[in-house]
């Protein structure tokens, strides 16, 4: 099943034509990823599909409906979620009242009430899994901003796994992490969508990770979809070099 379908989008800033005509899917438990040069408009198609900006031409579907004119809290609430190449926490705050303010309240929202009303037993149990899972319990009472820029990255991803999204897309995830860190990083990609259900959609520069990691990739350059296969044949497509080289 189709879980996102991306079908004849484009999208412009003033004369500068972003994404032209793009057709991308998504389906439900995989691991999708999104590839091309600086500027080739990816990042223009994940603020696209989570309703940062309305889009100029096309559809999008999530899970069927119509989702291009929503906005952010709207697709939020659907189920659907990105995080950001710079990480987006609270860094005045300990990484458990990042993670119950990452808690949904019962509209689907973040729930800022959560620090301001009593917390439930169920909310906190379940941020000290989700810190455990990303390898940071141990420093759940630390403030955000003085823990290291890939153990940020790692907080954003257990805030994000707080709203129990099914469909997660990441922008560069592992971009400014220790090298040391990836592959940690990368097996809890891997367990986040094998054991939690949670489909996939990956920006990556690192071609490495994103080789490893998707199952499909698609590759953007100068705003237009220049190829998409399973990696062996993406890595292996001479356009795809070319592009990545600088080649005309």
């Amino acid at each position: 099943m189709t879980m996102l379908e991306v079908k004849n989008v484009s999208k412009s800033f003033g004369g500068v034509r972003a994404n032209q005509d793009i057709s991308l899917n998504v389906p439900e438990g995989s691991i999708i990823g999104l590839i091309g040069p600086n500027g080739s408009g990816k990042t223009t198609m994940f603020n696209s599909v989570v309703g940062y900006h309305p889009i100029d031409e096309g559809n999008i579907r999530f899970e069927g409906q119509e989702i291009s004119k929503l906005r952010v809290p709207e697709i939020a609430r659907l189920g659907m979620l990105r995080t950001f190449q710079q990480t987006r926490i609270y860094g005045e705050m300990n990484c458990m009242d990042n993670m119950r303010i990452s808690a949904p309240d019962e509209g689907g929202g973040a729930g800022l009430r959560h620090l301001f009303s009593s917390v439930s037993a169920e909310i906190d149990e379940h941020a000290e899994e989700l810190l455990d899972f990303v390898g940071l319990h141990s420093k759940r009472l630390l403030l955000a901003g003085n823990l290291s820029f890939g153990q940020q990255k790692l907080l954003e991803f257990a805030m994000a796994l707080m709203r129990k999204p099914r469909l997660l897309m990441l922008d560069e995830p592992t971009a400014g992490i220790n090298p040391t860190l990836i592959n940690g990083l990368i097996d809890r990609l891997r367990r986040a969508n094998s054991e939690f259900g949670i489909t996939l959609f990956v920006i990556e520069h690192n071609m490495r990770v994103i080789m490893n990691l998707a199952e499909h990739i698609y590759c953007l350059a100068h705003g237009k979809m220049l190829a998409e296969g399973p990696p062996e044949e993406i890595q292996n497509d001479q356009r795809v070099v070319d592009a990545y080289l600088g080649a005309s």
